[in-house]
């Protein structure tokens, strides 16, 4: 097994001066971390990363708590996406990463306690914006580093996190149907106690408040950011005695499971209602019809959060921050003009 010593001796410099390469210190010149890790490399040489852990008190690892259990969370394209982002930065910095994968909020908050008492990750990001969310507070009480993928409920000037301008998005991918001539307009949300599913229906209601048209509750379904989510709510939709032309959905995935919902009852998109959504999923490229979408730039909001994180990791006064991610709305072929 090569060693600390053996590196030194082919580089010809002290054992204490490779510790001090491998824990990346100021006082090493560029030159010789160069020489060192050159060595290393060619030696096959793989330094002791607890050890170095320990000494630093860094586990060099980030946790990510999804919003749900994580075999549902993982249905959805959304979130391997944003991991591809976080991984992205995380795999660049040496960083390790850590997936809760708890079934149950108990379950998750004991998960997160056991992160962060036990010292196995120096940071979380949380993919999920909850109101009275109990890992949440108990961050903010640990003064632990943490950020959200999403806009927090409360303590917004607290907490960094890494958002799009879901209000703003909406109201203008709602509008698009109402210059289309649309005015019976469904919105299909996920749990209502969600901040993105909050802010994306306020965009839709402002929409239709700004073009007069007044909102029905009835219009209005929560359900899972799932495919299964979507065939519940168009089975609701389809019952009413005035059906939409149009609907929102504020998730792709959920948008596949209306669509085809709508065309088992004969229902045709975008000949009879048309549909919009959002999250410009791979998926929604390659459904006939093509998806009309708000691309959120899902692997972007990975790796800006993911460098808050380690940039709060590696000084805890950092003050916390609003990172917003631009959002464009992709045109495809699931609207039609009424009237």
């Amino acid at each position: 097994m090569v060693t600390i010593k053996d590196v030194a001796k082919v580089t010809g410099v002290s054992p204490s001066t490779v510790s001090r390469v491998i824990a990346d210190s100021p006082s090493i010149s560029p030159e010789t971390k160069k020489r060192v890790r050159k060595a290393m490399k060619k030696l096959g040489y793989y330094p002791n990363v607890n050890a170095r852990n320990l000494v630093v008190q860094s586990s060099k690892a980030i946790g990510v708590v999804m919003p749900s259990s994580a075999d549902k969370a993982l249905q959805n394209p959304f979130f391997p996406e944003v991991l591809r982002g976080i991984g992205s930065v995380t795999h660049q910095m040496e960083y390790s990463l850590t997936l809760s994968t708890g079934q149950t909020e108990d379950e998750i908050y004991s998960e997160v306690e056991r992160l962060v008492y036990g010292s196995v990750v120096d940071g979380i990001i949380l993919l999920y914006s909850r109101l009275n969310d109990r890992v949440t507070n108990f961050l903010l009480e640990k003064d632990f580093p943490f950020v959200i993928v999403g806009k927090p409920y409360e303590n917004e000037n607290k907490i960094t996190y890494v958002d799009n301008d879901n209000v703003t998005a909406a109201k203008e991918i709602t509008t698009h149907l109402i210059e289309k001539g649309h005015r019976k307009i469904a919105f299909i949300g996920g749990s209502s106690d969600l901040f993105v599913t909050k802010n994306r229906g306020a965009g839709y209601e402002k929409a239709l408040q700004q073009a007069g048209i007044p909102t029905c509750d009835k219009y209005k379904i929560h359900a899972e950011f799932l495919k299964s989510g979507g065939r519940e709510a168009v089975k609701n939709l389809l019952s009413l005695e005035t059906v939409p032309t149009g609907i929102m959905v504020t998730d792709d995935l959920m948008a596949l499971g209306v669509m085809s919902t709508l065309e088992e009852h004969g229902v045709r998109v975008p000949h009879d209602v048309s549909l919009v959504s959002f999250n410009n999923l791979y998926l929604s490229q390659i459904t006939r019809p093509a998806l009309t979408t708000v691309d959120v730039q899902i692997y972007e909001l990975g790796v800006q959060s993911a460098k808050a994180l380690i940039e709060k990791t590696a000084n805890k006064g950092e003050p916390a921050k609003r990172i917003i991610i631009p959002h464009q709305i992709i045109y495809r072929d699931s609207v039609n003009g009424v009237g």
